[in-house]
C-alpha cells in the first residue's frame, strides 16, 4: 500500500467507522437484546406496523395477555418494556402504564411517539362505585373523568367552604373542602385551551364491546368463590384519580356526583392523552373491590386475580371481534 493510500485510509477511517456504527445502531436501537440497549432518542419510531396499543397498570393485569401473544418482540424505552406481536390475529403492542395518573400519561404518550398506534385499549381492575355492581363484574364505561382534579377551598365558617371568586369552574357538589374541576387540555384538532371533564371512549369501539357475548367470566380462584356469576356492563361513567380509594362515604359521594360505575387510578389520564392525539380508546375494567363499600376489609387482595383475568378475557373477545 502506498503512503498516499495509507494516508487516505487514515483520513477516512474515523468517518467511515462512525457512519457504519450509526447504521448498525439505528437498526437495533430500542430492541431489547440486553438490558444495556435502550432507546433514548424521542424521534425514533421503533416499529412501522399499525398496531393496537394494549396496556395495563401493573403486571398481574397483563399476565394472561402476554401468554396469548404470538410472535413477541421486546423493546425497552426509559425502562418501560414494550412487546409487539399479535393477539386474536390483530397486531398489538403490549406494555404496562405504571400505577397512577402521571405514569399512565407519560407512558401512553411514549407508546404513541414510538409506535404506529391506531387504537388504545386498557385492561385492568377497578374499584366498584355503583352499588348495583359486584366484585368480578367487567365494566366498559362510555366516558372517563378525573374526579380528584379539585379545588381545596377555604373554610369560611364552621363546615362551610367557599371557592375564590376567580375560580368559576368548580360547579359540581363538593365533598368538604374538595370541589371537583375540569382539566385544561389541547389537541391537534383543537389547539386552543379548553376545559373538559369527560373524555369519551370511541363510539365504534363501544359498539363492538356491546356485541360481545358468551365470555365465561370466572367467579372462583384459588379456592375462593364469589357469591354470584360476574356480568359484563357496557356504558356509563368511570372516574380516575391519584389515590387508592377505600372509603365508604367518598364512594357514595362519587356515585352521587358523577354517576360513576367504577373508579381507578389511570384510565382518565389515558383518555386525555388519547383525546389530545386524536387516537380512539376504550377501557375494560373488572371490579376487584368495592372502594370501601364492602363489609370487612378491602377485597382487592382476595379477588384481584379473578378481576384481572375477567377483564383480559373480555378484552380478548373485543380484539377478536374488532375489524
Amino acid at each position: 500500500m502506498t503512503t498516499h493510500h495509507t494516508s487516505l485510509l487514515q483520513r477516512l477511517r474515523g468517518p467511515v467507522l462512525a457512519a457504519t456504527l450509526g447504521l448498525v445502531l439505528s437498526g437495533c436501537v430500542g430492541v431489547y437484546r440486553s438490558p444495556a440497549v435502550v432507546s433514548t432518542d424521542s424521534s425514533t419510531r421503533l416499529d412501522s406496523t399499525p398496531r393496537i396499543a394494549v396496556l395495563s397498570a401493573f403486571e398481574p393485569e397483563l399476565k394472561l395477555l402476554l401468554t396469548r401473544l404470538q410472535g413477541p418482540v421486546k423493546y425497552s424505552v426509559n425502562g418501560v418494556e414494550f412487546t409487539t406481536g399479535t393477539l386474536e390475529g390483530k397486531p398489538v403492542v403490549l406494555f404496562l402504564s405504571g400505577i397512577s395518573m402521571t405514569n399512565a400519561t407519560m407512558n401512553t404518550q411514549l407508546v404513541l411517539d414510538r409506535f404506529r398506534v391506531t387504537n388504545i385499549v386498557f385492561s385492568g381492575i377497578a374499584g366498584g362505585v355503583n352499588p348495583s355492581l359486584h366484585v368480578g363484574d367487567v365494566t366498559v364505561p362510555a366516558q372517563w373523568g378525573q374526579y380528584l382534579e379539585v379545588l381545596m377551598a377555604r373554610e369560611t365558617a364552621p363546615g362551610k367552604y367557599t371557592a375564590p371568586p376567580f375560580i368559576t369552574d368548580a360547579t359540581r357538589p363538593n365533598f368538604g373542602m374538595m370541589f371537583p374541576r375540569p382539566v385544561e387540555v389541547r389537541s391537534a384538532a383543537r389547539p386552543e385551551i379548553q376545559r373538559k371533564f369527560w373524555f369519551e371512549a370511541d363510539p365504534k369501539m363501544l359498539d363492538v364491546a356491546r356485541g360481545i357475548r358468551s365470555v365465561d367470566l370466572a367467579n372462583c380462584s384459588a379456592g375462593k368463590c364469589l357469591p354470584r356469576k360476574p356480568q359484563l356492563v357496557v356504558g356509563g361513567n368511570g372516574v380516575s384519580g391519584q389515590a387508592f380509594m377505600d372509603n365508604k362515604a367518598y364512594r357514595e359521594y362519587t356515585y352521587k356526583t358523577f354517576q360513576a360505575n367504577v373508579l381507578d387510578m389511570e384510565t382518565a389520564a389515558v383518555g386525555m392523552v388519547a383525546y389530545a392525539n386524536g387516537v380512539p380508546y376504550i377501557a375494560f375494567r373488572s371490579l376487584s373491590d368495592l372502594a370501601g363499600g364492602g363489609d370487612g376489609e378491602n377485597e382487592m387482595g382476595t379477588f384481584m386475580g379473578i378481576a384481572a383475568d375477567n377483564s383480559a378475557k373480555v378484552m380478548l373477545a373485543f380484539l377478536a371481534a374488532w375489524k
